[in-house]
């Protein structure tokens, strides 16, 4: 396994790519190659701002810094009206976000973690509602995992978001659901459980060997 240093700063999707494949990971760091943006990692990043515009924001940025590069599936040729009516089929919607598109630092064992969040809305389906309880959505354009160790690191993402949004908002982890949304299908999944702080920390030693 290779051992490397971690950069201060870190994204969540870092981490994802971190737990799907820590020698992928660290040769990454090692040798960095600029990779040139696919059709669908900006079909996805397209179709995060127009989302960011229908819930009434102001899709401001540049295009290329939102997420969706991680997204796979996706064929470079799909119609984008495609995947913005598949949305708007989805409950989501429909419903009044309490935050689009936030960008949200959370420190993790001496690491900032940087995290985009797509979407925050107020948990009108949490099996026990509370006061405050939120749910933090990930929109997904490309096709769901079916590989369990795939869907694992994937989690990770969810993981970085929810405790981020929990401290940066003064919210109780424990009333911060999360959820990827996969767009294409209208499916929403609720991971059964995320990973906690203690395993992101040692998520992040593993890296360098401690």
């Amino acid at each position: 396994m290779r051992e490397v240093p971690l950069p201060a700063h870190l994204s969540a999707s870092a981490l994802v790519r971190l737990r799907a494949d820590r020698d992928e990971f660290a040769l990454g760091l090692r040798r960095p190659v600029p990779v040139e943006p696919s059709g669908h990692a900006r079909l996805g990043t397209r179709f995060h701002a127009w989302v960011e515009g229908w819930f009434g924001a102001a899709a401001l940025v540049d295009v290329d810094a939102l997420p969706g590069a991680d997204d796979d599936g996706i064929e470079t040729d799909e119609d984008e009206a495609e995947l913005r009516q598949a949305f708007l089929a989805t409950p989501w919607a429909d419903r009044r976000p309490v935050a689009v598109e936030v960008d949200v630092e959370t420190s993790v064992d001496g690491y900032v973690l940087r995290s985009r969040i797509d979407a925050v809305f107020p948990d009108e389906d949490a099996p026990d509602p509370a006061p405050g309880a939120v749910v933090v959505v990930d929109w997904k354009t490309g096709a769901e995992p079916s590989d369990p160790e795939a869907v694992a690191a994937r989690e990770v993402q969810l993981a970085v978001y929810r405790l981020a949004w929990s401290r940066w908002a003064g919210v109780p982890i424990e009333r911060v659901r999360a959820a990827f949304c996969y767009v294409r299908t209208g499916r929403t999944v609720y991971p059964a459980s995320l990973p906690g702080e203690d395993e992101i920390v040692a998520l992040l030693r593993s890296a360098e060997g401690r």
